[in-house]
């Protein structure tokens, strides 16, 4: 490209990214919020328009006004980082759930291959109660009768641990680990991600088919519905990036295949750090709230439905309203 295209296609982004710098120089300098959260972006496109100017050997008055703003926008930016907390409420907010939408392709297919395996052995095993040795065995049946028999004072896993606190740590790692693998597996071209998903919906499935013939279905359903909202749904999210990865190898595009996976990577990792959360969140509210078993079932019925509200409205809605940056693909 030569240097009158090149300056006809950028010119108006520095000269904006100019007009930034100056604002932010002056001693109250501010900018409007969609400027300022668009600031790092453009900069670091000017930057890289700066080396495209100096590797093609544009004119010195081109690389020295480029350079300029590079080294006056460095200023700025950094001196004006966002706090940390405020970088986490932002990313939380507004980011994670945005991501979470440019993604739903991968996240519906990640939702079907979880559910679907569910709800089909669920009705298999309500038909033929058997069913459930294809999944589990016996000692593992046996186990998870204890483990939900409503006399029981705690409800869920084995409490190992004597105090909720203990067992809130127990749950974040087991929740994390089995989101990992889903998530990780997913470098095998996908299909590691697929078989954790179909597993974990067939044991849901499997367990809760079982419980509902052995007259336990109130007690495992009371349980689940509550942390189940943020824990299925990370999971879910979880496939989806694995999903995304496995994509990325089969179809690059444009791009190499180790481009594309980087490509790819950057994306499913920032969706791992929001299914971390969720995680932490469930294995919270798993400890404190569904292992209790002295609430009444309509109590915690009304609670769980509650939270999938939230964790529904939160994924589908917020984010939206920010100025300047809309749920585009990505």
């Amino acid at each position: 490209m030569k240097q009158g295209q090149f300056e006809q296609v950028y010119q108006s982004l520095w000269q904006d990214l100019a007009g930034d710098i100056v604002e932010l120089e002056k001693p109250n300098g501010r900018l409007k919020a969609n400027q300022l959260a668009s600031f790092a972006a453009r900069y670091r496109k000017v930057c890289h328009l700066h080396a495209l100017a100096e590797d093609r050997r544009y004119s010195s008055h081109l690389v020295d006004l480029l350079a300029d703003l590079v080294v006056r926008g460095h200023q700025q930016l950094y001196r004006r980082k966002q706090p940390i907390v405020h970088q986490l409420t932002r990313f939380i907010v507004a980011e994670f759930p945005r991501l979470v939408r440019q993604q739903q392709v991968y996240l519906w297919w990640a939702t079907a291959l979880l559910y679907l395996p569910a709800l089909i052995l669920f009705l298999a095993i309500m038909w033929q109660p058997d069913l459930v040795y294809t999944v589990t065995s016996p000692e593992q049946v046996s186990q998870f009768e204890e483990m939900y028999d409503p006399s029981n004072r705690v409800l869920g896993s084995a409490r190992d641990s004597d105090t909720n606190m203990q067992m809130f740590g127990h749950y974040i790692y087991n929740n994390i680990s089995v989101s990992f693998r889903t998530f990780a597996s997913g470098i095998m071209l996908g299909v590691g991600s697929i078989f954790f998903l179909v597993f974990n919906g067939l044991l849901f499935g499997a367990v809760a088919g079982h419980l509902t013939n052995a007259g336990f279905a109130e007690t495992f359903f009371t349980f689940v519905i509550a942390h189940g909202s943020f824990e299925l749904t990370a999971i879910t999210i979880a496939g989806a990036a694995g999903l995304k990865l496995g994509y990325s190898l089969l179809a690059p595009g444009n791009y190499t295949r180790l481009e594309s996976l980087k490509r790819g990577s950057a994306v499913a990792i920032k969706l791992m750090y929001g299914v971390i959360l969720m995680l932490i969140i469930a294995a919270f509210i798993e400890a404190f709230w569904s292992s209790n078993n002295i609430f009444e079932s309509w109590q915690k019925y009304l609670v769980g439905g509650f939270l999938w509200l939230i964790v529904i409205a939160y994924l589908a809605l917020s984010g939206r309203s920010l100025p300047g940056e809309g749920d585009g693909a990505a």
